[in-house]
């Protein structure tokens, strides 16, 4: 495994040495590629800032089941407690870069692991292929030394994060049954131990070993590597404005430096900065203002605290319905039961948005799928159903990131799982929440968030036009 001293002699970070790049010629200034070194830079900035934990390797015996004879529990001490798989909280989000071929992936990557900052000491980079090779090879070898009950993972992650915090791969794919049922465990070991995690592929993590034999036990490592990397689209689509396309999706969490960036890229393409400047805007609704905090073009600007935490309600989410066509919400907070009150009005906003086919745009502090429920709430509900015999028991694996990950696209299990909770009033409310979660999964969809953007791919001005005349019939209908 190629690990390396990491050597930066010119303390470049990324967008430094694009702008050198492009001030010798050796590449034309791109905006998409702007957009995506800007990426880069973020992810720099944060591993600047960034100290990984101690590396503790596993002991051999917390890696082995327990003896279920009566005669081994004699011999057998108080089981040992394995190492905590909890990943960091302070683990800078990573990246998983992803187009055709042509698109830059190999270049871009080339710039990242070129100039990480200084305070890296040792990094890793290596095609996927080889690495899982390596991967089985090591599994291998612990078991035929230490026998075949050996739950060798967690001891052979601990020994690759020893070797870099910051660990690279060219051309991530799964294309055999024997890496897909392993990759997820292997890669949130990984992360514990608090490695960083950055790869190009050639397709989307939805489509990641696609018809693979058992995939459906591989749709955790594709939901894990959505949550904890910044899912980035290579691939340029510009609109009839010429203006590019952000790279990612249009959730983002947590609320790192990259959130910023993340939510002003999205404001200038949903907006239009170049005819309308940004500018504060005042909506009358009933005699009351509202006050919008950031405005360009069709898109409205607020941070939580400036929409949701006033005293606002349906009637004044429809009025702004009717004045802008795009939401940037940023700096949004998980909600327990403590805030059900905002939970609730936030719920009534996601309702107008989605009625009125509206863009969302979103940071918050943590996935969307935790945005109305804690985990220990959830942990609570699942065992309550489980008890009650509502809701399934857990596959092998499973884990309550994974439920609450499936709730998002499941209605109906959203609604057996509200129904084992306490911290909802009624079936009415339930449904409420469990709809926002289901409306939120579709607003994120590549579909809901391209279609009226007038994108050349999708028909350019004309299909806009077309999507403005649609918007104008629901504003004449909501009168």
């Amino acid at each position: 495994m190629a690990t390396v001293s990491n050597v930066n002699p010119h303390s470049r970070g990324p967008l430094q040495e694009y702008d050198e790049r492009v001030h010798s010629h050796q590449l034309k200034n791109d905006d998409h590629q702007r957009g995506l070194v800007q990426s880069l830079q973020d992810l720099h900035d944060m591993l600047e800032e960034y100290t990984p934990p101690k590396v503790v390797h596993p002991s051999i015996r917390s890696l082995k089941p327990r003896s279920k004879s009566w005669i081994g529990a004699l011999f057998q001490n108080k089981p040992t407690k394995k190492l905590a798989t909890q990943i960091p909280p302070n683990l800078p989000k990573g990246l998983y870069m992803y187009g055709d071929v042509g698109s830059g992936k190999t270049m871009l990557m080339d710039m990242f692991y070129d100039t990480l900052p200084p305070n890296i000491t040792s990094k890793t980079r290596i095609h996927f292929h080889n690495f899982m090779q390596d991967v089985h090879h090591r599994l291998h070898v612990m078991k035929t030394e230490h026998g075949d009950d050996l739950d060798a993972i967690l001891y052979v992650a601990a020994d690759i994060a020893e070797k870099g915090s910051v660990l690279c791969f060219d051309e991530f794919q799964c294309t055999d049954v024997a890496d897909a049922m392993i990759l997820r465990r292997l890669l949130e070991a990984l992360m514990t131990h608090g490695v960083v995690l950055v790869t190009t592929s050639n397709r989307h993590p939805d489509d990641l070993y696609k018809n693979g034999i058992q995939r459906q036990s591989f749709i955790p490592c594709i939901n894990l590597l959505k949550t904890r990397l910044r899912v980035l689209n290579l691939d340029s689509h510009t609109d009839y404005r010429k203006i590019p396309r952000p790279p990612s999706g249009v959730y983002h969490h947590p609320l790192d430096k990259a959130a910023v960036s993340h939510a002003e890229k999205w404001f200038r393409f949903l907006g239009d900065p170049d005819n309308d400047p940004p500018h504060t805007a005042v909506q009358r609704v009933w005699g009351r203002d509202i006050e919008v905090p950031k405005v360009s073009g069709q898109a409205a600007w607020f941070k939580f605290d400036e929409l949701i935490g006033r005293a606002t309600g349906a009637a004044d989410y429809l009025e702004l319905m009717r004045s802008y066509h795009a939401f940037i919400v940023t700096d949004i907070p998980g909600m327990s039961y403590r805030e059900r009150d905002l939970a609730r009005r936030f719920i009534t906003f996601i309702d107008a948005v989605y009625e009125s086919r509206a863009k969302l745009v979103l940071t918050s502090s943590v996935p969307l799928y935790q945005l109305f429920m804690s985990p220990d709430e959830v942990h609570d509900a699942l065992d309550s159903g489980r008890a009650k015999g509502d809701v399934a028991l857990p596959t092998d694996g499973e884990d309550v990131d994974d439920v609450m990950r499936m709730m998002m696209d499941d209605l109906g299990l959203n609604m057996q799982m509200l129904k084992s909770s306490a911290i909802f009033s009624g079936d009415e409310e339930r449904f409420a929440f469990s709809r926002a979660l289901s409306r939120l999964s579709e607003m994120g969809s590549r579909e809901w968030v391209e279609r009226g953007l007038g994108l050349e791919h999708r028909g350019g001005k004309g299909e806009k036009e077309g999507w403005e005349r649609v918007r104008s019939r629901w504003r004449e209908d909501t009168l």
